[in-house]
């Protein structure tokens, strides 16, 4: 099966020993991103809402370079710094998505890189 690493300037460069994504046959594995800029590297935490939005907005861009969209997602994992978080992260991940949602789990850690609220990961299928 061949493996394939995909990068883009659409989203922040890893900042550390990673890939942006890996795409292995049909499916491509999402490093979890957080908020930062890719134009600036600044983490955007000014609130919940445009943290969230700016975390998917990098999702998309990596799966855009992948060739896919989130209709290809099947499975994401949410990471919060507090769970009080959820509502609005749900309400910004759910405007994303439509119709066959993909598996996930949310859970609450206590820390994320570069003191972010948010990450999120995928996993994606051709």
């Amino acid at each position: 099966m061949q493996r394939t690493t995909i990068e883009t300037s659409g989203a922040p460069a890893p900042i550390g020993p990673y890939s942006q994504a890996v795409k292995c046959g049909d499916m491509l594995f999402i490093s979890g991103q957080i908020a930062l800029d890719p134009s600036t590297g600044l983490l955007l935490t000014s609130d919940t809402v445009t943290e969230t939005h700016r975390v998917m907005q990098n999702l998309q861009a990596v799966l855009h370079e992948a060739g896919m969209d989130f209709r290809n997602v099947v499975k994401t994992t949410i990471f919060l710094s507090d769970m009080s978080l959820f509502g609005e992260v749900n309400a910004v991940y759910a405007s994303y998505l439509s119709g066959d949602f993909p598996a996930r789990e949310t859970v609450a850690v206590s820390g994320l890189p570069k003191g972010a609220n948010v990450e999120i990961s995928m996993v994606a299928c051709a």
